[in-house]
């Protein structure tokens, strides 16, 4: 006989801030490759309809995070860049705003490349999160890689002409506001799932096997440790949810990425759309056969 299955979350039994609808919540802080906030609603639809504490251990850009809106949540990456941008979020967001405002006023005074050249420059001799904020919103779609020899962020800047700081200051309003119930914190993502509890929700986006090892952290990401702590947090009664390679190539290709037998209940897919890391490997030529499905898999 199979389990009873738990009751299913819906978008209406969320806490919604005064910011807006969370179905109509498509505005980006940091543009980001492999961001779910397109897909967040769908893979929100899978999460439980209650649960204590989420927990994001693959934080990125928080498009799930941002879509949830959870009352209380303990977000982390382990790259301190990335993590120093949300906590100056949640800690001054007027700091932020003007963070990103000084950088983008070089454009009019260098030229779009050579302002994105001299921030990318400071920032791979000091990495910080200011610096970052105005490279992934300028940079080529949003693919922050780094160089495998010397870690250095080696993406050139995209074709776009980033958002002008009235209109991130708006977005920092927003996700200030939806990001009240969270902290964030620089952790690995062992250390950060050991701080779920029973009945708490850990929702994982792990760098993917199959295409993202240019992606930082990926080099030194182990999914067998992933599954360790997954294992553990399912044995103490924390539900876990992990976004995984599924197909590509429009289903061609299957990525056969194993996993133990058991540990998971049920698979879900979860379409993505076309891949922005390919379309980056290809300089930019529309992928019409690069539909990317994801694997959603729940311990519940």
């Amino acid at each position: 006989m199979l389990a009873e299955q738990p009751e299913l979350f819906s978008s209406h039994d969320a806490p919604i801030p005064s910011t807006g609808h969370l179905h109509s919540f498509h505005t980006q802080l940091l543009k980001w490759v492999g961001n779910k906030q397109k897909q967040a609603d769908s893979i929100i639809s899978y999460f439980p309809r209650s649960f204590g504490t989420y927990l994001e251990p693959f934080l990125g850009s928080g498009g799930v995070l941002g879509t949830l809106a959870p009352e209380k949540a303990i977000a982390s990456d382990v790259f301190l860049p990335l993590i120093e941008i949300w906590q100056t979020l949640r800690a001054n967001k007027d700091l932020l705003k003007r963070q990103y405002a000084d950088r983008h006023a070089l454009i009019s005074v260098l030229g779009k490349r050579e302002a994105y050249e001299a921030v990318l420059k400071n920032f791979n001799e000091r990495p910080n999160g200011a610096d970052l904020l105005f490279l992934c919103r300028t940079c080529y779609g949003g693919v922050v890689r780094f160089r495998k020899d010397d870690g250095y962020m080696s993406t050139p800047v995209g074709p776009h002409s980033p958002v002008p700081p009235g209109s991130f200051d708006r977005r920092v309003d927003i996700w200030h506001a939806r990001t009240s119930g969270a902290t964030f914190l620089h952790l690995d993502f062992a250390d950060a799932m050991g701080l779920a509890k029973k009945g708490d929700l850990v929702y994982c986006d792990p760098p993917y096997v199959d295409t993202q090892s240019i992606l930082y952290g990926a080099q030194a990401f182990s999914l067998d440790r992933l599954l360790d702590a997954i294992e553990v947090c399912k044995s103490r009664g924390v539900r876990v949810a992990l976004s995984i390679d599924g197909t590509k190539f429009s289903g061609k290709k299957i990525c056969n990425v194993p996993v133990p037998r058991g540990l998971f209940a049920r698979e879900e897919s979860v379409l993505v759309g076309r891949s922005m890391l390919k379309r980056f490997q290809m300089d930019g030529k529309t992928l019409e056969a690069h539909e990317v499905h994801d694997r959603l898999l729940l311990t519940y």
